[in-house]
């Protein structure tokens, strides 16, 4: 497994490289983000440690720039402690946000966490789940309305996948928060309600519908 650690703090980057080669990680230090993308087309990592406050271009341009080419996981490290920086970072297509000063114990524990659910991700066929006019490919991570391809955001299509996965059943926000953001996420809840209605507003044309179950959280319903 190849991972980016990108810090421009000389001691922070050494302590992760030191505890990620205890676990026999391929890692790869960068005191900038300059030249972050053409590095990340030759190796193509399979995950980056990204800090937020950088001196050239900040991590949550980075981030931006990074989704438009990949959905390589993404765990940010910040001095910025604030539930809103926490939030944008996560809205922004981070996987995980971890406050600096941490344990980088933690960090290799949610780094195996992360690495552990996109390789079940990967592991899949190429099935493809309908649900009355919306087709949902989990293999290439792509949804089609009548056969148009709609673009979704990453966390935009984890949700969707799982409602359509165990369609029929009720969740909670926050286990719907649990599985796209982590057990550890902290935040307002209603973060899954933007997320929702975005995902409306994308397929609206469509024969499908979120269900809001009214002091609950959601579902989607195959045969109504």
């Amino acid at each position: 497994m190849k991972i980016f650690v990108v810090d421009d703090e000389k001691n922070i980057r050494n302590l992760i490289d030191k505890y990620l080669k205890k676990e026999n990680y391929n890692t790869f230090l960068f005191d900038g983000t300059e030249d972050i993308i053409n590095e990340f087309k030759d190796i193509k990592p399979d995950l980056i440690v990204l800090d937020i406050m950088m001196k050239d271009i900040d991590g949550l341009t980075l981030c931006k720039e990074i989704r438009k080419i990949s959905e390589v996981p993404i765990i940010f490290v910040s001095a910025k402690n604030e539930e809103f920086d926490r939030i944008l970072a996560l809205e922004l297509g981070g996987d995980d946000y971890l406050a600096k000063p941490f344990s980088p114990r933690e960090l290799v524990i949610r780094i195996k966490k992360i690495l552990k659910r996109v390789g079940n991700i990967n592991e899949k066929n190429d099935n493809k789940i309908i649900i009355k006019d919306v087709v949902l490919d989990s293999s290439r991570r792509n949804v089609y309305l009548n056969d148009e391809e709609i673009e979704f955001t990453k966390k935009e299509f984890d949700l969707l996948e799982f409602l359509f996965i165990n369609k029929n059943i009720a969740f909670k926000r926050e286990i719907l928060i649990e599985r796209i953001w982590g057990y550890d996420y902290i935040g307002d809840t209603r973060v899954i309600d933007d997320l929702v209605k975005r995902i409306r507003k994308k397929l609206k044309l469509s024969k499908i519908e979120i269900k809001t179950v009214w002091g609950f959280g959601y579902k989607v319903d195959e045969d109504e």
